[in-house]
C-alpha cells in the first residue's frame, strides 16, 4: 500500500498556512496530496483558513464569518499572500485535495462544488462530525472521506465503528495518541489511518513503526527522509 506524504495546509512549517504561496510549494515539493481548511464568509464564498477568527494568520481581526469576501481579501495572511477562495486552490495546483469543514453550511457549499465541477476523484472531505460527513457522502456519491478523531469513549472498537458508520475511508488522528492496536483493527475494517502532525524525523519513524498508511506534514523535507532535521 502507497505510503502518503500530505501537506498540512500547504506546507505550513516553511510558508504561510492556508495560502496559495503555502499550496504551490507543497505540490512543487512532490506531496502526495495537499490538506486545508475551509470556511463560509459572510456572503456564503468557501475560504481557505483553519481559525473561526482571522486573529491568529492574518493582520485583521473577527470572526471569519463575520467578514465579506472582499473584507478578507483585504487581509495579509502573510509575506503579503491574501486569503484564497477554494475555487482558486483548485485552479493553482492539481494535486488531490483534502479539504476539512467545520459545520454543515460550509460542507453543503462544498459538495455543490464537487458535483458542479465533477471533483469528486480529486478531493477527500475531512470532519472531526461523522454524521456531516455521512451527509456529504449521500449528497456526493463516491466521495471520499476522512473523520478526525480523538480514542476516547469506548476505545479502538468504538472508534473504527464510528468511522465505518460515517462512510470513512481513513481515520485521522494525533500521531502520539495512535496505536499499534487501533492500526491493526482500522486496517481489519478496510480503513486507512494517517497521523497529525509528523514533523519531525522521530514522529515519521513512529508513524513508519506503527504501519500507518500515510502522515500530514507541515515540512517539505520530510518527503525525503534522510535530509530532515528538525
Amino acid at each position: 500500500m502507497t505510503f502518503l506524504t500530505i501537506g498540512h495546509r500547504g506546507v505550513m512549517g516553511v510558508e504561510p498556512e492556508n495560502t496559495l504561496r503555502s499550496y504551490l510549494r507543497a505540490e512543487r515539493s512532490g506531496m502526495d496530496a495537499i490538506a486545508l481548511d475551509l470556511r463560509l464568509s459572510k456572503d456564503g464564498v468557501l475560504v481557505a483558513v483553519h481559525d473561526p477568527e482571522v486573529d491568529r494568520t492574518t493582520d485583521g481581526s473577527g470572526a471569519v464569518a463575520d467578514l465579506t469576501l472582499a473584507e478578507l481579501r483585504g487581509l495579509d495572511a502573510g509575506q503579503g499572500e491574501g486569503m484564497p477562495v477554494f475555487e482558486e486552490v483548485l485552479d493553482a495546483v492539481r494535486s488531490p485535495l483534502h479539504a476539512s469543514v467545520p459545520d454543515r453550511a460550509a460542507a453543503a457549499a462544498l459538495a455543490e462544488l464537487l458535483l458542479r465541477r465533477d471533483l469528486v476523484s480529486r478531493v477527500e472531505v475531512a470532519s472531526a462530525d461523522g454524521a456531516l460527513l455521512a451527509d456529504v457522502a449521500r449528497q456526493v456519491p463516491g466521495v471520499r472521506t476522512t473523520l478526525f478523531a480523538e480514542p476516547v469513549g469506548g476505545g479502538t472498537d468504538a472508534l473504527v465503528d464510528r468511522a465505518r458508520a460515517a462512510g470513512a475511508a481513513t481515520i485521522a488522528l494525533d500521531i502520539h495518541r495512535i496505536t499499534l492496536e487501533l492500526v491493526e483493527a482500522a486496517h481489519a475494517a478496510g480503513l486507512r489511518v494517517t497521523g497529525l502532525a509528523v514533523d519531525t524525523l522521530d514522529r515519521l519513524r513512529l508513524a513508519r513503526a506503527l504501519g500507518l498508511d500515510g502522515v500530514t506534514t507541515g515540512f517539505p523535507e520530510i518527503r525525503s527522509t534522510g535530509r530532515f532535521t528538525a
